[in-house]
């Protein structure tokens, strides 16, 4: 690997702001060169304010440019696919945003295109490296709450002014997001789960469009069984009258609860003593994602969020909603 891996960002958008985007600035041995956006203007824009060099509305000329060593795919989940591929095409490191692609099936062509070319491939479930859930997955391997028998996630978030507006909002298009915000954010707790417990061994799950604000579906819910043995269950559902986000892991001498959106303190209940443990998460919320690839690309470390395993959680995902 080059000394310095010399970074391009395709979608320049909201993401890329604070979440992910100065994160590639700040990590040695990564350095961002270059960002692409459709409107021209705001890609001039995101790179003056970014101190970023290079500029394009036009992806190929980002991909091709010689100064650029990998590419960073944070447009919406339709075009990861096609991007990728040029990618790989190429033959440059990648990272792509969450999810990796809308189905299992893109993305596993994304990825075994990348593994015939030994060519680096990552995807943005950044919560495998925050120290907050770090914590958590050392708490189950050193069986603080003895052998973990099932876990539970609930997520329930109001219909907002843009569900109840005729504004265009991908998130609810169900050609882009067949089941809506559960594409967009389901992704990250089920991916967390199988870091956690390991692989799934099984999943199924009903889901449906209850309020009729967009195409999208809107409610679903879903049961499971990792290999390690653990059971888990989940609803998600878009249009309640509050905003609630909390995980229970159950375990034979106690729990840990928390939540995968909110820095809520993680809850540890063992008999009848119970403490909060509050670890905050990084201003830039990719630091740790963006740093580990460093350290993948550099040593024998293995990252904890690749193209493999981002399949895997698209996989889950399709089960869940009766893809495959």
């Amino acid at each position: 690997m080059r000394q310095t891996i010399r970074w391009g960002i395709i979608g320049c958008g909201d993401v890329t702001e604070i979440k992910s985007g100065p994160a590639y600035k700040m990590t040695d041995g990564f350095e961002l060169v270059a960002v692409m956006r459709r409107n021209l203007e705001r890609a001039k824009d995101y790179a003056k304010r970014h101190d970023v060099p290079l500029y394009y509305n036009d992806a190929d000329k980002l991909i091709k440019n010689p100064q650029v060593d990998a590419v960073y795919i944070a447009t919406p989940p339709d075009t990861h696919h096609y991007y990728a591929l040029k990618v790989a095409e190429a033959s440059k490191i990648c990272c792509i945003e969450k999810p990796m692609a809308p189905s299992y099936t893109e993305c596993q062509e994304i990825q075994n295109t990348f593994e015939k070319q030994s060519l680096p491939l990552f995807v943005a479930y950044y919560r495998r490296s925050l120290p907050r859930f770090n914590k958590v997955k050392s708490l189950l391997e050193e069986h603080v709450i003895g052998d973990v028998r099932h876990v539970s996630w609930y997520l329930s978030r109001t219909a907002s002014n843009l569900d109840k507006s005729d504004i265009y909002n991908w998130r609810t298009d169900a050609k882009i997001a067949p089941a809506g915000y559960f594409d967009d954010l389901a992704s990250h707790g089920l991916d967390l789960f199988a870091y956690l417990f390991g692989d799934f061994k099984s999943a199924n799950g009903v889901s449906g469009n209850q309020q009729n604000l967009y195409s999208a579906e809107d409610i679903i819910s879903g049961s499971w069984e990792h290999e390690s043995g653990v059971v888990g269950a989940g609803m998600w559902s878009f249009g309640t009258y509050k905003r609630e986000d909390k995980v229970r892991i159950i375990g034979s001498q106690g729990e840990l609860s928390f939540s995968i959106f909110g820095e809520v303190p993680i809850g540890i209940t063992v008999q009848n003593h119970h403490e909060n443990l509050v670890i905050e998460n990084p201003k830039h919320i990719q630091q740790y994602h963006v740093e580990n690839m460093v350290k993948h690309l550099n040593s024998d470390f293995q990252h904890p969020s690749t193209g493999k395993t981002a399949t895997h959680t698209a996989w889950v995902m399709d089960k869940i909603l009766g893809k495959i």
